[in-house]
């Protein structure tokens, strides 16, 4: 490891581990490659080894690492051919599908919803905070998705999130401003605001297909 990881302190602490890990996998402390040992880890988290196997676990189910028999445990990245071919087409499909679904039944109440999510996303902007501007990034994409109340398109999206989200981190720094993560959420939240689907759904092509974007 390139650099020490924070220890634990408190309950929670398959959560904690889970988080501390992910944070410097997506921040990159951890490279795509690196092998995790069990022992070391324990030992710099403070952390016993049966709350470290589970979020381990959880880390393999959310597609950030992988295990091999009799090799241990390995960091994946998440390249940009995959964030293109991969993550990116199948988010245009549920989201796509999500929205067809979510429109119809979004009132004021849901809008404005989506409306505070994005000025979180502006304050976190102006702070500089990628991590919170990543968080809400992914609740307003998460929001449209639960409105649709699709229970397939939950449970897909629900696979491919964290993975959603490390890009997210990944890329912030490749936006000329934070600020122009904000303003696509902005045109994005203007077209549902029309109530048209087929506005709604050029405001989905057009917005996951900016790259890096989100």
């Amino acid at each position: 490891m390139t650099a020490p990881l924070p220890r634990i302190n408190g309950d929670s602490r398959r959560h904690q581990a889970a988080q501390i890990l992910r944070e410097a996998i997506v921040t990159g402390q951890l490279k795509p490659g690196d092998r995790l040992r069990e022992l070391e880890l324990s030992e710099q988290l403070q952390v016993s080894r049966a709350p470290l196997r589970e979020a381990l676990r959880q880390l393999e189910q959310e597609g950030l690492l992988i295990s091999y028999p009799y090799r241990g445990t390995q960091v994946l990245g998440v390249s940009q051919e995959e964030i293109e071919e991969i993550l990116i087409p199948i988010r245009m499909t549920l989201e796509r599908f999500a929205v067809k679904h979510a429109l119809p039944t979004m009132g004021a109440d849901e809008l404005d919803e989506l409306g505070a999510i994005v000025e979180d996303m502006r304050r976190a902007a102006a702070a500089g905070d990628t991590r919170s501007l990543s968080d809400a990034d992914i609740q307003f994409h998460d929001r449209i998705i639960e409105q649709a109340d699709q229970a397939h398109c939950r449970q897909i999206w629900d696979m491919i999130q964290p993975r959603v989200w490390a890009y997210f981190r990944r890329d912030a720094d490749s936006h000329a401003s934070l600020d122009e993560v904000v303003e696509q959420h902005e045109k994005y939240l203007a077209a549902l605001r029309t109530g048209i689907v087929e506005t709604a759904l050029i405001a989905v092509d057009q917005h996951l297909t900016d790259v890096p974007g989100s």
